[in-house]
């Protein structure tokens, strides 16, 4: 499960911003969860990995 304590802040015109939600909102699916699945697509799409969860090596015992 990923860890979501990261926030990003973006701009967006207030109409599409909207229309975003209401979508959102009839697919029973938070802004959040959207933006979070077009992030991972756009990575994966891209070629990138990254890391889902902390390594062994960085938790503290």
């Amino acid at each position: 499960m990923e860890k979501k304590t990261a926030r990003l802040t973006l701009l967006i015109d207030p109409h599409k911003k909207q229309a975003f939600e209401q979508l959102c909102t009839l697919q029973d699916l938070t802004p959040s969860q959207v933006v979070r699945q077009l992030i991972r697509d756009y990575l994966r799409a891209h070629g990138v990995s990254y890391e889902t969860q902390a390594s062994p090596d960085s938790i503290a015992d």
